[in-house]
């Protein structure tokens, strides 16, 4: 486990309280005269939020109703197929329909448009949004357009995550959504929260990516937190920028996690203003005495640069540590390969001294292809070249009105005059459907995921 991140997860006694800002177990707690932990739970921000949305009392069953819906092209078609057959007339809650999976591939011929027009008629006929491909990947739209203060979000998309706006956002399988097209509910047995308590502040080189690379290994490979929600509190949320607290929100899906919820700050009212949206702010905090499940707490200035090995998010190293050990490591990456039955590549061939040669880079995505991340590439690359034909750079910007800005201000300039090649929002390449690299040839990616294939 990372020094930056400390865990009471492997104890027996792993609940905490929240009581002044302080950490408290349950024998502080009781002395304390705080209330018992079933009742103190419905002091974190997931519970009242589930409270909010649950439409019986059946002790411990949650059965939740959802105020939107999102879904994208490799998705939705299905999704309102079942739910036409079974009897749905109109859209019953506002479900908005991407274009951002299947957008720039002719996989199967017209299927990919075929299924574009599908959704443009099933707005017209049943309502909804519907948002042209190019445009948006899904995430960012939802982050844009949708999400809201204490509102929650179900989308079948596995990285549904909006905590940072005060969202609980479900990533779940078609039926999940078939069901609230007809009127039914979410069935969700009571689920443990874990605090996630992030302190200080990153130093400077350290990214979002890396604070969420640091988190999932040290919590994925045990399933500390699988199923459970995190809900991040604590003073260095401060230290964050709102696209930097985006940017560790969506990948908290690689932990394994239920849904996360963060506290809010002015910093995430003035990020819905700009985007036009001021009235969905929603000051979120824990109430006094809170019980938590868990603890995980984050030193932000102990996080390092990170990067994440095939074959998992989870198999991350500091970059120092990688150089440091790079043979040992990457023949163990070539060993899962072969076990894995996939091309057998000759990494340790790209190792020149201390030194690690990629073919390719890729910045994109709902984790990298945000618009602070593109303007500080920009800022980095100013003036600089990315080769000659060696590397090959690739940038995505989330959404459309990020990569006008980008053009606005003058920075997707900066990137193309470098060799970057910019190009529109597109999920792909964290799906494996877009920018394939040669084979033995290596790809650096800020993106979501490293799977196999």
């Amino acid at each position: 486990m990372s020094a930056a991140i400390t865990t009471t997860l492997n104890s027996d006694n792993t609940g905490v309280y929240l009581s002044n800002g302080q950490w408290l177990d349950a024998a502080q707690g009781q002395a304390a005269a705080l209330p018992p932990p079933d009742a103190a739970r419905a002091g974190t921000m997931a519970f009242a939020l589930l409270a909010a949305h649950n439409k019986t009392s059946e002790g411990d069953m949650f059965r939740l109703a959802f105020d939107a819906l999102i879904s994208h092209d490799i998705t939705y078609v299905a999704i309102i197929q079942t739910a036409r057959a079974s009897g749905m007339t109109a859209f019953p809650l506002p479900y908005v329909l991407t274009n951002c999976h299947n957008s720039l591939c002719a996989v199967g011929g017209t299927i990919n448009e075929d299924d574009h027009l599908f959704g443009l008629s099933a707005t017209k006929k049943y309502g909804g949004d519907f948002v042209p491909a190019h445009l948006a990947v899904i995430h960012q739209y939802a982050r844009e357009m949708l999400a809201a203060g204490g509102k929650m979000i179900l989308g079948s998309d596995s990285h549904t995550r909006y905590g940072v706006l005060g969202t609980l956002g479900f990533g779940e399988g078609g039926p999940e959504l078939v069901k609230q097209l007809l009127g039914r509910t979410y069935d969700l047995p009571r689920p443990d929260v874990v605090a996630v308590c992030l302190e200080g502040s990153p130093r400077p080189g350290v990214g979002p990516q890396d604070v969420a690379l640091a988190l999932i290994a040290a919590v994925f490979p045990d399933g500390l937190v699988q199923n459970k929600i995190l809900e991040f509190v604590g003073p260095g949320i401060a230290a964050l920028s709102v696209d930097s607290r985006l940017g560790i929100d969506v990948m908290t899906t690689e932990t394994a996690c239920l849904s996360s919820i963060w506290q809010t700050d002015m910093a995430v009212r003035d990020w819905l203003t700009l985007h036009g949206r001021p009235g969905d702010f929603l000051p979120l905090a824990p109430s006094e005495g809170a019980w938590y499940d868990g603890l995980i707490r984050i030193d932000l200035a102990a996080v390092e640069p990170m990067i994440a090995l095939p074959f998992h998010p989870s198999n991350a190293r500091t970059i120092r540590e990688f150089l440091d050990n790079a043979q040992d490591l990457l023949a163990g990456v070539e060993e899962d390969a072969a076990r894995l039955s996939l091309a057998r590549p000759r990494l340790r061939e790209r190792l020149q001294g201390r030194n690690f040669f990629a073919d390719q880079g890729i910045i994109a995505g709902c984790s990298g292809g945000t618009y602070e991340n593109l303007a500080l590439a920009a800022e980095i690359l100013r003036g600089r070249s990315t080769g000659s034909g060696a590397f090959s750079l690739s940038l995505y910007p989330a959404s459309q009105p990020q990569y006008l800005e980008l053009v606005r201000n003058g920075l997707a300039a900066v990137l193309m005059e470098a060799g970057a090649v910019c190009k529109t929002a597109f999920c792909g390449p964290c799906f494996g459907a877009g920018d394939i690299p040669a084979n033995n040839t290596f790809s650096l990616r800020h993106t979501t995921r490293n799977f196999p294939s």
